[in-house]
């Protein structure tokens, strides 16, 4: 006898799944399936994904446990209401050779017909992530046609010259950043030219105008001698 997962959801804490549980329960006693786990999630969406659903977080996570070989459920729409979640989770149960019944749809993937639906959600997950991502190209196109900058906005010209004036004081990238309440890679983006003030990058080197490699503290005690760096 093949083991059954029941997955059960309600979207307001007023529904109830009794009727949900009683239906699939005497389709299961018909089919002879032994059901191990019932799974309810009650007042949630179904437009929320995997994070926004615990029980059904659980179902995945034992799924890949093998703890049981088919996935029952009332409707599509309790799996799911995004098609591409909905093609995902498909995609999951199948590649761990778990089959799936879908009463309302009069779906079940232990047969040929049932089987050839794995196939045609995947052409359509594909489908729908094609549409997507042709809407946000021409979205992006359309905002930059209208002269909208792209990206995060650049900072004031007055916080760029006191980052400037923090990095040559001697405070680092991060605290830098932490003071500015920016992100680091802002902070090294702004540090990197410093030609304007005798500075040039060479081979990843910081220079001075001699040409000679900028040196930390710490470094040049090393190339003194200094009894700081030999007794560390």
């Amino acid at each position: 006898m093949k083991r059954a997962a029941v997955y059960l959801r309600v979207s307001t804490l007023d529904q109830t799944t009794a009727n949900q549980e009683r239906e699939l329960r005497q389709v299961a006693s018909r089919s002879g399936l032994e059901i191990v786990k019932v799974y309810k999630d009650h007042g949630i969406s179904g437009a929320k994904g995997r994070n926004g659903r615990p029980q059904f977080d659980a179902l995945l996570k034992d799924a890949a446990k093998r703890q049981f070989d088919v996935v029952m459920a009332w409707s599509v729409d309790r799996l799911g209401r995004s098609l591409q979640d909905l093609c995902s989770f498909l995609a999951e149960i199948h590649s761990l050779g778990i089959d799936l019944f879908l009463h309302q749809q009069g779906i079940d993937t232990r047969t040929p017909a049932g089987k050839a639906l794995f196939g045609m959600m995947g052409v359509f997950s594909e489908f729908e992530r094609a549409m997507i991502q042709e809407r946000v190209r021409a979205g992006l196109a359309r905002a930059k046609d209208a002269g909208k900058r792209l990206g995060r906005p650049p900072l004031p010209k007055a916080t760029e010259d006191a980052i400037r004036a923090a990095l040559k004081g001697g405070l680092s990238v991060r605290k830098t950043a932490a003071k500015f309440n920016v992100n680091p890679s802002t902070v090294q983006n702004i540090s990197r030219p410093f030609a304007a003030d005798g500075v040039a990058a060479i081979d990843g080197w910081a220079t001075n105008e001699s040409g000679g490699p900028l040196l930390s503290p710490r470094m040049r005690s090393a190339e003194a001698g200094s009894p700081l760096v030999a007794n560390h």
